[in-house]
């Protein structure tokens, strides 16, 4: 081979070797930069998330909410903010005054005990009853399940009287009421689910969107607060004419009448008094 081939062979290998490296290099420097451009998007991704999370965390919750939602009283009630809940016949001249929370297991013994010789007796006109609903159970349990079970109340009121009745008495019933730690009640779902018990209630959308909207939510929370400024210590607690009905056990002891029997008598004998 001449020299000047041997030359020209090792000029064109050099530029070939040249131009191979410049393509690298222009593959490492597009390589970086998509590596660059996908890190800044994870790290804003990363911030974006924790922005969201902050934001989420910062939202006030649906019960912190209804503490400054507008009140919405549902219908068949008086008073202010449509606390005073009264059911009966208007010719009835005592009321029982009944306070209750929805959680309380000895609530439930109670209406299912008591609960329809209640019903029986403002349906013949007997006595009126005046309904004051507390939520101290969440307090104590850090739990929603009164409020939201106050507030399904609510909804089943603003359909009738009647359906409220009923609701009421299918969430104390030993088929639904839960124990006193389980927080079954802050459910919608839990609630609607009992609903189907109540004609009035099955499948009515009206009582289910006023319970997924939370439209009584801040009634519930006037509600408790009635209870709360009313004195009663404990639930369930029974007055007339502004005196506590207790019925007297074979003990000794006074308390809560749990049987119809045990009601009955002592119902009557305020009636008389």
């Amino acid at each position: 081979m001449s020299k000047r081939n041997s030359q020209a062979a090792k000029t064109a290998a050099r530029e070939r070797l040249r131009a191979e490296r410049e393509r690298q290099a222009k593959k490492d420097k597009v390589r970086r930069q998509v590596i660059v451009g996908v890190s800044i998007v994870g790290v804003l991704a990363v911030a974006g998330g924790v922005g969201w999370a902050v934001m989420q965390a910062s939202k006030p919750s649906a019960w912190e909410a209804a503490e400054t939602a507008k009140v919405v009283a549902p219908a068949n009630t008086s008073g202010k903010n449509g606390t005073t809940v009264v059911i009966g016949e208007d010719s009835a001249k005592k009321t029982l005054e009944m306070y209750e929370d929805p959680r309380c297991p000895i609530c439930a013994t109670f209406e299912q005990g008591v609960g329809k010789t209640i019903e029986k007796d403002v349906e013949d006109g007997k006595y009126k009853v005046k309904f004051v609903g507390a939520s101290f159970i969440d307090n104590a349990a850090q739990g929603e399940g009164s409020k939201n079970a106050l507030s399904a109340l609510g909804a089943a009121l603003n359909v009738s009287p009647e359906a409220f009745l009923q609701f009421k008495s299918a969430l104390y019933s030993a088929e639904h009421h839960p124990e006193e730690s389980d927080d079954k009640f802050k459910d919608d779902s839990a609630l609607i689910e009992i609903a189907n018990d109540v004609p009035e209630l099955k499948g009515n959308a009206k009582f289910e969107k006023a319970l997924e909207d939370g439209t009584y939510d801040r009634w519930a929370l006037e509600m408790s607060a009635v209870f709360q400024k009313s004195g009663v210590e404990g639930t369930p607690t029974l007055k007339m004419d502004g005196k506590k009905l207790e019925a007297e056990f074979p003990d000794g002891q006074k308390g809560t009448p749990m049987t119809a029997e045990q009601f009955t008598k002592t119902i009557d004998a305020a009636l008389k008094g």
